[in-house]
């Protein structure tokens, strides 16, 4: 599970039109649909040997949430510096940070996932284009988080069936 730039389709959406907006708000309330009305049970669904529904969703919250530390460092004036840039491997992020997804109980990674998300989002529709990548290719600031979400969402999808 990563959080890769390179190559997404997303980055052609950071435009000054920023249709990233629209592709935010669509995978938002995809994962709201996906797991509306969904118990314990069907949370607790292996979506692959390492990950359950409820562990993505709260995979997903962790990288919203670097998300929104970032543009909270940028607001208090704090320059970007080379420890605020995403490792080329997350793998070993991600590694470390599943048994804390896994422990947060499911309807509560479900009400965090969705809440992160929302303020994410609102919060990348008001930075300036010109503070994120690839505008700014020094910025860590990627405002398109449809990308992300959606890769782990048609994961959760067809496992769940819908």
């Amino acid at each position: 599970m990563t959080e890769e730039r390179e190559g997404f389709e997303g980055a052609d959406l950071v435009t000054q039109d920023r249709a990233y907006i629209a592709a935010n708000d669509r995978e938002r309330a995809r994962m709201r649909d996906l797991v509306e009305g969904l118990d314990e049970a069907a949370l607790r669904t292996r979506v692959n040997d390492h990950w359950t529904v409820a562990a993505v969703l709260a995979h997903i919250a962790f990288w919203d949430g670097r998300m929104l530390a970032l543009t909270e460092k940028m607001d208090r004036g704090v320059p970007f510096d080379e420890s605020d840039a995403e490792p080329e491997d997350v793998d070993w992020i991600n590694d470390a940070s599943r048994p804390l997804c896994h422990a947060i109980p499911p309807l509560e990674a479900v009400a965090l996932a969705l809440a992160i998300a929302e303020e994410t989002d609102a919060r990348a529709a008001s930075i300036p284009l010109d503070r994120v990548w690839p505008t700014d290719p020094a910025s860590p600031l990627y405002p398109v988080r449809a990308d992300h979400r959606g890769e782990h969402l048609d994961d959760v999808a067809a496992v769940l069936g819908r």
